[in-house]
């Protein structure tokens, strides 16, 4: 094969052809410098490192599971609600929203005061929250 029009050298295309070449056979591994090797991290021996936080599916400590699920369907339907609220104007925001009945019903019948914030509400609903951020 002819090199003359080549824009490297005959000697530089050999020493690529040499340096790739366990890339192309696949038997070594792909690093030409044996310091270039991943370590591995001792602590994850035998762990799942997509393994959930906990055994209670990823849930922070003290709330549930569906706890969590209740907690996003009502902050999902109450996102852009003006606070403070009243529980009159937390159902009814919801109901506009396209909130389920049940959503609806458990808003209008929340204890009748004053809401500053999602978390109030949370609370006045009786669904549970995380002890503390993990």
């Amino acid at each position: 094969m002819d090199k003359s029009g080549n824009k490297h050298g005959v000697r530089l295309d050999e020493e690529m052809s040499r340096e790739s070449e366990p890339l192309t056979r696949g038997a070594d591994p792909p690093h030409t410098r044996p310091w270039d090797y991943p370590e591995p991290i001792d602590t994850d021996s035998g762990r799942d490192p997509t393994a959930t936080l906990n055994d209670r599916g990823g849930s922070p400590p003290g709330i549930t599971p569906r706890d969590v699920q209740e907690r996003s369907t009502f902050a999902s339907l109450l996102a852009g609600v003006r606070y403070p609220a009243t529980p009159g104007a937390l159902a009814e925001h919801a109901r506009e929203a396209g909130g389920p009945d049940y959503v609806v019903d458990r808003l209008s019948h929340l204890p009748d005061r004053s809401y500053g914030a999602l978390p109030e509400v949370v609370r006045g609903l009786g669904i549970g929250h995380e002890d503390r951020r993990v």
